[in-house]
């Protein structure tokens, strides 16, 4: 072979490669458990399985100082410095395999799905997202005093900037963000169930995008905030609406988001280079089959990149920290009547490209 050929063949080899690289097949990650083992997993098509750690081990790499990721976490810390090519190269071994599987890929059936991360350092949920979804709640909140009429997320008369945190722009009728803490003790994975507490009988479903933190993000400008989100995955905000028997300092979110089991997540993440605009993904909630919650993200108050901005002014948000965008409207305690979960419902909370979160519903004794 000439040296031309030879350099041709080089170069089409590398361009190949650098394609490979830059467009790999599409693929989720996940946190699993198998025969007593827990490990992080690649998921393909929804329905495989490959375990990282034997997939590593198994597939010849010219990387021979990379280690397999440990949790999640670790996987996002040391994505873009290595653990991203090498999922391309695990990935594109189970395809090459076709119809016989090699012994690292496992049906999607054969392991037990856990919560994607386990667990986020920090937790944070934005309130009342979207317009439509202010106005249906504006009954629940005339029960509250001083929580304000529906403004269909217009700005209250008097609404100022929140100096070093959140500076309106002359241009934005829109009120300020809003946040809560969910803690990460509440989360549970795709399949568990939602256990209603004893003596709680008006728990609610809030069907959520989760953006998933990919690196330390500190007083983050909006137009840099896409470089800190590692991906996006789906929780679940339930929700107990029945107060705590008394208004004092107005809403205790402690009692109506943080109760065991009130944040299923995952099923799995999708990393953010499959997700082309988080700002046009359909979303659908339906219990027991029949469809509650129907809308897209595109109708959100506060996109994805301004909750980045606005919370990292506030804290500094770590990888795997997980911010859920709010819910449309549909939830069952704006309904006439008012629906709210019951033992044996089901739920299942979708979004589109990101999954299906799907969980049971059981009584305090299930």
């Amino acid at each position: 072979m000439t040296r031309v050929m030879l350099g041709l063949v080089l170069a089409c080899s590398m361009a190949g490669a650098l394609v490979s690289a830059q467009a790999p097949t599409p693929y989720k990650l996940g946190t699993f458990e198998r025969n007593g083992r827990v490990f992080v997993g690649i998921v393909l098509r929804e329905s495989v399985v490959i375990d990282f750690g034997t997939a590593h081990a198994a597939v010849p790499s010219a990387s021979l100082t990379l280690v397999p990721p440990v949790d999640m976490k670790d996987l996002i810390v040391r994505y873009d410095t290595g653990l991203r090519a090498r999922i391309v190269e695990i990935v594109g071994s189970v395809e090459a395999a076709g119809a016989t599987p090699p012994p690292y890929a496992y049906p999607l059936d054969d392991v037990r799905t856990l919560p994607p991360i386990m667990y986020p350092t920090t937790m944070l949920n934005v309130a009342v997202n979207y317009a439509a979804h202010d106005a249906e709640m504006a009954a629940l909140r005339d029960q509250v005093p001083g929580a304000g009429a529906p403004t269909a997320g217009r700005a209250l008369p008097g609404t100022v900037s929140a100096p070093g945190i959140w500076e309106r722009a002359e241009t934005d009728g829109r009120w300020n963000p809003y946040v809560f803490i969910k803690l990460p003790a509440t989360i549970i994975a795709n399949g568990e169930a939602i256990r209603l507490p004893p003596g709680r009988v008006r728990v609610d479903w809030e069907c959520e995008l989760g953006l998933v933190i990919g690196r330390p993000a500190t007083r983050v400008a909006v137009a840099e905030a896409d470089d800190y989100i590692f991906g996006y995955t789906i929780e679940n905000d339930v929700s107990d609406r029945a107060g705590r028997g008394d208004s004092r300092y107005g809403s205790d979110w402690v009692v109506s988001k943080n109760h065991d089991t009130f944040a299923p997540m995952g099923p799995f993440i999708t990393p953010k280079e499959f997700v082309a605009d988080p700002q046009d993904l359909a979303i659908r909630f339906a219990l027991n089959d029949e469809v509650m919650q129907e809308s897209t993200t595109s109708l959100m108050i506060h996109n994805v990149f301004e909750q980045v901005a606005y919370t990292s002014h506030i804290l500094t948000l770590r990888p795997g920290d997980v911010i859920a965008t709010g819910t449309p409207a549909g939830v069952g305690s704006a309904r006439t009547p008012p629906v709210y979960f019951k033992a044996g419902d089901r739920s299942a909370c979708s979004y589109e490209g990101i999954g299906t979160l799907t969980n049971p519903v059981i009584g305090p004794e299930g």
